[in-house]
């Protein structure tokens, strides 16, 4: 399992509800196509699954 994980925003945020821009923006992904590299534990993957429609993510 890997320590890190690196997500990608892969939709724009223009369309979304309110809750999902800002967990978009606390995850730090401002444009698209922008990448971070986030710690892979629970509070990131809730993060993650919120916004699963808007982002792409990979392991490192």
């Amino acid at each position: 399992m890997a320590d890190k994980l690196k997500v990608t925003l892969v939709k724009s945020t223009i369309g979304a509800i309110p809750k999902h821009r800002a967990t978009v923006a606390a995850m730090g992904l401002h444009k698209l196509h922008h990448s971070v590299e986030m710690p892979n534990n629970a509070a990131t993957k809730g993060m993650i699954a919120q916004v699963r429609h808007l982002v792409k993510v990979e392991e490192i």
